[in-house]
């Protein structure tokens, strides 16, 4: 998924900021304490929306986590255990799944939870009309590409089916190593027609969603604060908190300031920037957790000059990665990769590595000795702190080592994920962070048909070899699958540049009991509690 951990009301930005008094030599004690019963976390920004079959962003996804469950749902350990399948069954050598779905599930409306709502929400996923960009989730099903494509038009040919009001069937065209995890994962969720559509484009607004997951949507003031509460009709039980109120701070310094001030309970990269790291990494409240999270240089291949693969690989090449931890000082490590470590198909050698005379090199022979008449560009990225500070340091290398000089324009998170699916930039500073635990997520990011690829390639000898790897049911040729797609995405192609791998630097309260992280970095809440 794509990941700003992001606008605030403007009104309320005064006010807070008036907490800044605060002092920034020290990682302040508790002043006020916590509030009984309630969660208070900051997510940066508005989410683009709640309608888990459209929507492709962490923010969205933090929400929706704990709003809804899934066939499945992730372990710490992120496997996949029961969720509203008490069990599956793997048929016919990985081709066909017949998930048997609890009788004691209800939406928030007090209606029981069919089978049905899944076959209607997956099939709306994979509706053209729709626009869904993981749609390629449902792809191994059968005439799933097709009626996404408009090759065919009747839904029923859809390997999708709800054989009874408790037993859901899915048909694969051929077994998919990873196929369980998209079921834990919230594209994959089941939703209600008949609310969908009596309330039409409203129907995520708080008066008119219904859910089946541990909390409820109560109130959305828009760009300021999203609150949640306790689901008393929750299949496993009423969660331990009664509310998680979600704040929308932009600026890390304001948000981490209401942290200091016990106005927040835990806060995340979203909120805690560079200086408040070195001043905090000693405090028993902070935390520090590798993420499967990848950023990179994304190039819209069919602009000029990146249609040449030479320019590409000149960029690739002239960019010290060594530079990022140091300058973010937040544990990052280098990458050239784009399947990250521990994933299968990781490999190091893989990616271009630091060689500005090869960069220039390649520059040159592309018709930009020492960067003369090299067209005026702009990169975009996303509007945060952090964020800024790493495209500043890339721009300070592409000059330095290449001679060329190129503007820098950020947007909001919600524009800037609309100008990356309209009409991507020739350059653009980006990142991806698994939806799942398999190389998969990673390596069909940039395939033709992956809603979600916006550097606009489309190869069919990277295609292939990553549709071989997802139906590889033997591990080590899968393995070598993955390598051959990464060497050739990265290397040969460099259709992108890696540059580094994130990781999730938290402050908890110690009123906060039962927070997990995980390499996802998605945060589920229903085991959370307060106890001051």
């Amino acid at each position: 998924m794509i990941s700003i951990r992001q606008n605030i009301r403007s009104a309320s930005i005064a006010a807070l900021v008036m907490l800044m008094a605060i002092s920034l030599t020290s990682c302040n004690v508790a002043k006020h304490g916590a509030l009984p019963g309630t969660l208070r976390i900051n997510i940066g920004t508005e989410p683009p929306g709640l309608d888990w079959e459209v929507e492709t962003d962490s923010t969205s996804f933090d929400v929706v986590s704990n709003l809804m469950t899934g066939l499945t749902q992730y372990t710490p350990q992120l496997t996949c255990a029961p969720g509203c399948a008490k069990s599956w069954d793997v048929l016919d050598g990985g081709r066909r799944y017949v998930f048997h779905l609890r009788d004691d599930v209800y939406w928030t409306d007090g209606k029981k939870l069919v089978a049905g709502d899944f076959e209607y929400a997956w099939k709306r996923l994979l509706d053209p009309n729709s626009g869904a960009q993981y749609a390629y989730f449902l792809y191994p099903i059968v005439n799933a590409f097709e009626y996404n494509s408009k090759r065919i038009s009747d839904s029923n040919a859809v390997g999708i089916k709800a054989l009874d009001d408790f037993t859901f069937e899915v048909k694969l065209v051929k077994p998919a190593a990873y196929f369980i995890y998209l079921t834990a994962f919230c594209p994959c969720c089941p939703a209600r027609k008949d609310v969908i559509e009596k309330w039409g484009k409203r129907w995520t607004d708080p008066e008119h969603i219904v859910t089946n997951g541990p909390f409820m949507l109560k109130h959305w003031a828009h760009e300021y604060k999203i609150e949640l509460e306790a689901n008393p009709k929750y299949f496993e039980g009423r969660p331990k908190l009664d509310k998680i109120s979600m704040f929308m701070v932009p600026e890390q310094a304001t948000a981490f300031a209401l942290y200091e001030n016990d106005e927040l309970d835990f806060v995340d990269n979203r909120s805690f920037s560079t200086p408040d790291v070195e001043r905090c990494k000693d405090s028993p409240e902070y935390h520090n957790e590798a993420l499967l999270r990848n950023n990179y240089i994304g190039f819209n291949v069919t602009k000029p000059p990146f249609t040449d693969a030479r320019v590409r690989r000149a960029i690739a090449k002239a960019i010290d990665r060594d530079v990022f931890p140091k300058i973010l000082r937040r544990k990052e490590r280098p990458s050239s990769s784009w399947i990250p470590k521990p994933l299968m198909g990781y490999s190091p050698q893989t990616g271009e590595k630091f060689d500005p005379e090869g960069a220039r090199k390649l520059l040159a022979e592309a018709g930009f000795p020492g960067g003369k008449n090299f067209p005026r560009i702009t990169m975009l990225y996303p509007n945060r702190d952090d964020v800024k500070t790493v495209t500043e340091a890339l721009q300070d290398q592409l000059h330095r080592n290449l001679g060329i000089d190129i503007e820098l324009q950020n947007q909001e998170w919600k524009v800037y994920l609309q100008t990356l699916h309209r009409d991507p930039p020739p350059i653009f500073r980006a990142n991806w962070g698994a939806d799942y635990p398999d190389p998969e997520t990673f390596a069909n990011l940039f395939t033709t048909f992956n809603g979600n690829n916006t550097t606009e390639w489309n190869d069919k000898t990277y295609d292939s070899i990553v549709e071989e790897a997802g139906t590889e049911q033997n591990p080590e040729k899968r393995r070598k699958l993955y390598e051959r797609a990464d060497h050739y995405l990265c290397d040969e192609q460099s259709v992108i540049a890696p540059i580094y791998l994130a990781t999730q630097n938290t402050m908890v309260k110690p009123w906060v009991k039962g927070l997990k992280f995980n390499a996802l970095d998605i945060q589920f809440y229903k085991g959370v509690s307060i106890e001051p």
